[in-house]
């Protein structure tokens, strides 16, 4: 969105994509198909099988151990005096 003057709203057109379903590449368009990026229940069905079953697995890891190791937060508990709700 972007405005031209204040108050005034206008609205990119929306575009349309169009891919090749991922399971068994068959042009899907987005604009006409509610399962997109899939052609059908079915190939997405199959997608979300095949994640499951780990058939598809993360190449690399995304942060390096040692990286979050030292990254991660401590527990910090503090001793404040009660307080009086009188």
């Amino acid at each position: 969105m972007c405005a031209s003057q204040p108050g005034e709203v206008q609205f990119l057109e929306r575009f349309e994509m169009k891919r090749n379903c991922p399971i068994c590449k068959t042009i899907v368009d987005s604009e006409s198909n509610p399962e997109f990026p899939f052609c059908s229940e079915r190939c997405r069905l199959l997608d979300l099988g095949a994640w499951s079953a780990e058939k598809y697995v993360v190449s690399e890891p995304i942060f390096d151990e040692e990286e979050m190791d030292e990254a991660r937060r401590k527990t910090v508990i503090l001793d404040l005096p009660d307080r009086d709700d009188s």
